[in-house]
């Protein structure tokens, strides 16, 4: 029978140079559908507890789902995991573009790549032919450069790279894996990770093409998506600019955008951040088989160049390069983030540790020496600019911020750690938990560290509809049905958050985009479609909880607690001025909240590790031998 999976998963031991396909079987792939779920059974199953993330004994895993692949809107994702050196936890980040849609076409379900190469390497995947070839010539080169020698090498300008530059090599802790040149796999420090490995570059061409189990629903249902983009109906709000496109003054009104290394609540210079497209757009473009095109395209020749070859920023890069930084300059901000995709670096990561280190400067922890006479102070584009490159490098300072927020406190003493704004380590997003709640119960329960894209937003939950429902359909959908404040810290609130976080962990699962907001049950219609199972919401759900459980069991595995699901100093004071200047959160109310969530999943109420019921119930019992004792 035709359908969206291959019962294949690839493993290529790098310091023995093999290469092998294992069948893991329909059940198996059914019952986590890929990425987040077959990230956390490799880790768990096959990385020795407390191994270095960045030594040979931890793995790589590039985890498409079960409907990447396909010619329908926002199906062209793929998970990539490890072992994060950021969190010493469970790492996972999620990537468009094109490289998982043609991984999946050249017959394989998943990647995993373990041990370390003695020289650089890439792999060469072409429609199921495998070959692990020298990449010592492409050793330093940037994102771009590297993709131009690769095509030149292979004779084809079509192949797809998942790639570092010199930030993974230099193993900077927030490295990100690029899928070609604009899309990043940004958070975890996986790019340090594949960097650890020597791997420059996984290279993929897939001429299979992927057939569904139901091709006639596929098509219908991607007919109907571009339909609804081009009326509007559908993702209005990322066609036309994509994310940060457009006006950010309501982010500073409301306290959600952050200033100045999220202390400050007031940015009279935001206006030179907005429009972008308006002032040095090019086009919009998409990812493989998706009609949003919500990437924005730009190019500017002063004050600093910026090659469209690494398309343009988007709201997070906005955020952390730009207003996070005291930086107004949209072109300023576009040159950073252009060398963060050169160079392979997380935006927000690098954005948010300048930051630390501007603030850092400002209060006389560093000093002129210790940057290099750099004026590091916020606001100052040359000096961010010139950061980010000598972080990249590892060059004086930038070595020292290199290994990430809270190492480079630690490095720099005299208290530096109350300016690191972070969860679990990892550098907070570009959006406000002290304005949103349930972000903060999100940050602080989030197993890969601060992460936006799998926490609760619940500005969507203050306004009911006609009827006094939430607007969110699928939390509706899940039984939270009520209205709340958005400083609601109640049980209410937390089951609002596991709804909507299980949801989102299952689209990382799939793997599918959020901006095609496909709702359940046209995921579930979809995943049907797609492999020929019945599958149904509440089993989607599942996997979603499933995902989240198993992660947890993992960092509890290597040593994170209840004390690690909390946030940052800064997120319990207010900002100075501006919307939030009484806005802390109530340290005892978000600790209760998360001991509620921990109840809710099924987990010890007081230590947070899921109960052996729980992974039974999720048919993942033999997990429980891996939970401290």
């Amino acid at each position: 029978m035709d359908c969206s999976y291959h019962n294949k998963i690839l493993r290529v031991n790098l310091t023995r140079g093999t290469i092998a396909v294992e069948e893991p079987g329909a059940v198996q792939l059914r019952r986590y559908m890929g990425g987040w779920n077959i990230i956390a059974d490799v880790l768990l199953r096959e990385v020795p507890a407390g191994a270095d993330p960045l030594g040979p004994h931890n793995k790589l895993i590039f985890a498409p789902g079960v409907v990447t692949g396909l010619a329908i809107s926002g199906a062209s994702r793929n998970a990539i995991g490890g072992k994060s050196p950021i969190t010493g936890g469970f790492g996972a980040s999620e990537v468009g573009g094109s490289w998982g849609a043609q991984f999946k076409r050249a017959g394989f379900d998943a990647l995993i790549v373990e041990g370390v190469a003695t020289n650089p390497v890439y792999l060469w995947i072409k429609d199921g032919e495998v070959e692990i070839r020298d990449a010592a010539h492409l050793w330093g080169k940037t994102t771009k450069e590297t993709q131009t020698l690769i095509r030149q090498e292979l004779g084809d300008d079509r192949v797809e790279l998942a790639m570092i530059g010199p930030g993974g090599e230099n193993l900077v802790q927030y490295a990100c894996v690029m899928s070609g040149l604009k899309d990043a796999a940004g958070r975890s420090g996986l790019g340090a990770v594949m960097g650890s490995k020597r791997l420059k570059a996984v290279v993929t061409r897939g001429t299979q093409g992927l057939k569904a189990a139901d091709p006639e629903t596929i098509q219908a249902m991607a007919r109907r998506a571009a339909k609804e983009v081009n009326d509007g109906t559908r993702a209005a709000w990322a066609h036309t600019a994509g994310t940060g496109g457009t006006s950010l003054e309501g982010g500073i009104l409301s306290g959600n955008m952050p200033i100045r290394n999220f202390r400050d609540g007031e940015f009279p210079e935001i206006g030179g951040l907005e429009y972008v497209m308006d002032k040095i757009g090019v086009k919009m473009e998409g990812c493989w088989g998706c009609a949003v095109r919500c990437k924005k395209v730009v190019q500017a020749e002063s004050p600093y160049p910026v090659d469209p070859d690494y398309g343009g920023p988007e709201y997070e890069t906005i955020g952390s390069l730009g207003s996070t930084c005291g930086v107004s300059d949209i072109v300023a901000v576009s040159r950073a983030s252009e060398l963060c995709n050169g160079y392979s670096m997380d935006t927000i990561g690098t954005g948010v540790t300048i930051a630390f280190a501007m603030e850092c400067f400002e209060n006389g922890l560093l000093t002129l020496e210790d940057t290099e006479g750099i004026d590091l102070r916020f606001g100052n584009s040359d000096a961010m600019i010139k950061m980010v490159g000598k972080i990249a490098r590892r060059e004086g300072l930038g070595d020292i911020l290199a290994d990430g927020l809270l190492p480079a406190a630690a490095k720099i003493g005299q208290g530096a750690e109350r300016y690191a704004v972070h969860a679990k380590g990892q550098a907070q997003p570009m959006h406000e938990p002290r304005l949103k709640r349930g972000l903060a119960i999100g940050y602080a329960m989030s197993p890969t560290g601060a992460d936006h894209c799998h926490s609760l937003h619940d500005t969507a939950l203050v306004y009911p509809n006609e009827e006094g429902f939430v607007q969110s359909a699928d939390l509706r959908g899940m039984g939270a049905l009520e209205a709340m404040d958005l400083d609601d810290l109640g049980p209410d609130k937390v089951r609002a958050v596991i709804y909507d976080t299980m949801g989102k962990v299952l689209q990382n699962c799939l793997t599918i985009c959020f901006f095609t907001a496909w709702s359940m049950r046209e995921l579930a219609d979809m995943a049907t479609a797609a492999t020929g199972w019945d599958v149904g919401e509440y089993e989607l759900l599942k996997v979603g909880e499933r995902a989240l459980t198993l992660a947890r069991v993992f960092n509890m595995r290597e040593g994170l607690t209840v004390d690690d699901d909390k946030l940052c100093p800064r997120s319990y004071h207010p900002t100075q001025g501006g919307a939030l200047a009484e806005g802390g959160i109530d340290m005892e109310e978000l600790r209760e909240a998360v001991h509620t969530y921990y109840g809710m999943m099924g987990w010890n109420r007081e230590t947070g590790a899921p109960t052996v019921e729980k992974l039974q119930e999720l048919g993942v019992g033999w997990a429980s031998a891996y939970l401290p004792r």
